[in-house]
This record gives C-alpha cells, structure tokens and sequence, in this order.
C-alpha cells in the first residue's frame, strides 16, 4: 500500500480524528502537500463535495481527483483519461446513480464510498508516479 493511500484510509476510517473528511476532502486532504496547499485549506476546499455536491451530483472522491490534478498541474488529457477511466469501471460519474447501484449490490454506503476515495487516490498515486 503506498504512502497516499494510507494517508486516504487514516482520514476516511480514524474515528479518533475529530473531523469527518467527506469523500472529496478525504482525496483532496491526502494530497494537499503536492497542491500546494495544507491539510486545513485542502479540508476547506471539499467541504461541499460530498454526496455528489451535496445533491447526488458528480462523486465526491471525483470531484476532489479532478481538483487534485489541476492543481498539481496535469492537463486536459490526463484529466480526461482519469474521468474515461472512472466512467468505463462505474458506468456513471453521478453519486446517486452509484449509490442506488451500491445498494443494489448489497455493499453499506460507508465501504461504497471508501472504496471510491480509495480507487481514486490509486489513479493519482499512479500518475504521480508515472510523471517524471
């Protein structure tokens, strides 16, 4: 497990922390450093991307990847190739669609979204590691 991901999984599942990082803060928190922001800024910038924006819209873990990759400078192809990427493994962006889905499945919502906060800080680990 890489440095990143570890850091997603403190954040998301540490209930001794005293904040709830939503899915969007939870990638964007994990990659603050490298946006050159810190963990307080990066907090404050998802507050309103959980539960697709507060209102089912785009996934939250999304929404922070796409924040993430423009702030550490990657450009419309790349981010294009993560949304493809996202679109191609969940058939949808939109959290309710991926919720209701989820459900359909039988998974908890918390597993559900954890995972998703989980894939997408693998995606940007892996192209951190992939740019020289």
């Amino acid at each position: 497990m890489g440095h990143y991901l570890e850091k997603a999984k403190e954040l998301r599942e540490n209930p001794q922390l005293h904040a709830h990082y939503n899915c969007g803060q939870a990638v964007i928190v994990t990659f603050a450093e490298d946006m050159g922001l810190n963990e307080e800024q990066a907090f404050q910038l998802g507050a309103h991307l959980g539960a697709g924006m507060r209102h089912g819209s785009v996934c939250g873990a999304l929404s922070g990847a796409m924040l993430a990759l423009g702030a550490m400078g990657y450009n419309e192809v790349e981010a294009a190739a993560v949304l493809r990427g996202f679109r191609e493994r969940h058939e949808t962006t939109d959290c309710k669609t991926l919720l209701r889905a989820s459900l359909g499945r039988g998974e908890q919502k918390k597993d559900h979204c954890n995972g998703l906060v989980y894939e997408m800080t693998a995606v940007l680990e892996a192209l951190k590691q992939d740019k020289p």
